[in-house]
């Protein structure tokens, strides 16, 4: 952290850096978490069908399994409409402490339902009912944790801090396909359909201990006490949300438009399109995969920073430009079937989806004003997932089997980093300032360590 001049409270927030890292320390927890789910969900679909939608038919019973797993993408909007607003109310902390023992409760639900052919129909009932409650309380996670690590960061820190809860994406994604796979490695095939499948779904129950512990530590964020200590509070209905503020909405949406089709695309698709299109070995798909995803991790944080010094819409207008210029040289590579150009197609396109991962963060919460920042961040940022990010793959997948052309992705990676441009231009330049109704966040340390002041 950078130590800070002592500051005039009467200007500034000043806080104290144990609780800064705390803030990011528990927010990234439950962005891991989530994307932890996701992962060991996508790695063994194949396994949940045949338990839980058992048929002749192995197709049938994947599509039945994905078919439930796009379920928490259209109940994503509603947990946006629920949690956002909520948070703007009630405070950012109380909530991210109800979404993560939420999501975690329902993902080692998952870990335990009985199979169809132990209680028949109650089995997919089961599971579907844990997948709706999963997808409800991611509505409010994402928009929630980034809220509230951006006002509890200082504003000369933010991109380099903000940048650490997609470290957690990249990591809890990373950890879900790692153990899926040593799992499914070590176990027969019997055990692995018949148990091995449950447990790292099982494992989600203490890592969701873990992150509800240091939510409840957490004090609430500078801002959202700032807010609720002004004399006249403004309007943080759904109106003001969505029809006064209806220009933000547009502008979070297709912002987040380019970071969703970017990570469904790369992290969610690319194994099958490896495998399927370009018919690489699973497990050889695999270890690219996993180390694209830890180099991307290796260099995120020095993204953010970058976008510190910087700004950010010159990294985001470089990434979208790069995603216009390189997607359909990196795809090319890939089709190429050696190991060199694999390497060299998959470092394009995971410095591409980094150098977004890393500034998106910082840069979406301060485009809303605090009183309905977390409200209009989560639904702006679920409506656009459950548009585009969710339905990637499957939009891919279609747009190749109609066209037969392979080169599919690049042109969809193109189309969006051209149509998210327009948004980018559009908003202020942020780093290094105070978010939108807001005073400026510094921290303050002295030779005995860092002390909060109020």
């Amino acid at each position: 952290m950078d130590t800070e001049a002592t500051a005039d409270t009467t200007e500034a927030h000043i806080v104290d850096e144990s609780e800064v890292k705390r803030a990011v320390t528990a927010a990234a927890m439950g962005n891991a978490l989530e994307w932890f789910d996701f992962s060991i969900y996508s790695y063994t679909a194949a396994t949940i069908g045949h338990v839980f939608f058992p048929s002749h038919s192995n197709t049938a019973s994947l599509l039945a399994s994905f078919g439930v797993f796009t379920l928490a993408f259209v109940v994503r909007p509603l947990g946006g409409f629920f949690f956002g607003p909520l948070g703007d109310k009630v405070g950012r902390n109380k909530v991210l402490a109800l979404t993560i023992i939420l999501m975690s409760v329902a993902t080692f639900c998952i870990g335990i339902i009985p199979s169809y052919a132990s209680i028949g129909v109650w089995a997919p009932i089961g599971l579907i009912l844990a997948r709706l409650v999963q997808g409800f309380s991611t509505g409010g996670e994402y928009g929630g944790a980034a809220t509230f690590i951006c006002e509890f960061s200082p504003d000369n820190r933010r991109g380099f801090l903000g940048s650490w809860l997609e470290f957690g994406t990249l990591g809890g994604y990373t950890l879900g396909a790692v153990l899926v796979t040593g799992i499914s490695m070590v176990l027969t095939s019997e055990e692995f359909f018949t148990w091995g499948w449950r447990i790292p779904f099982l494992i989600a129950g203490p890592l969701g201990l873990l992150g509800l512990y240091l939510r409840l530590k957490l004090k609430e964020s500078p801002a959202f006490k700032q807010m609720k200590e002004d004399a006249e509070q403004k309007d943080s209905s759904f109106r003001e949300i969505l029809i006064v503020n209806l220009r933000l909405q547009a502008l979070c949406i297709g912002l987040v438009l380019i970071l969703n089709i970017a990570y469904y695309t790369v992290l969610s698709y690319l194994p099958s399109y490896l495998t399927e299109v370009l018919h690489i070995d699973a497990s050889r798909s695999l270890v690219f995969l996993v180390l694209t995803m830890l180099a991307m991790m290796c260099v995120i944080n020095m993204v953010g920073k970058l976008s510190d010094h910087v700004g950010r819409k010159p990294v985001l207008v470089g990434a979208c430009i790069g995603f216009i210029i390189l997607s359909y040289p990196a795809f090319w590579l890939l089709s190429q079937h050696s190991i060199t150009t694999t390497v060299i197609g998959l470092a394009i396109l995971g410095t591409l989806v980094v150098a977004l991962a890393g500034v998106m963060p910082a840069t979406l919460p301060a485009i809303f004003p605090t009183h309905i920042r977390y409200g209009g961040f989560a639904i702006s940022y679920n409506i656009s997932t459950a548009l585009f990010g969710g339905t990637a793959p499957l939009v891919i997948t279609w747009l190749i089997a109609t066209t037969g052309d392979n080169f599919v992705p690049a042109y969809y990676l193109m189309l969006a980093a051209a149509i998210a441009i327009v948004p980018i231009l559009i908003i202020p330049e942020t780093a290094g300032k105070p978010m939108l109704g807001s005073m400026a966040v510094r921290i303050q340390m002295n030779d005995s360590g860092p002390k909060a002041r109020n």
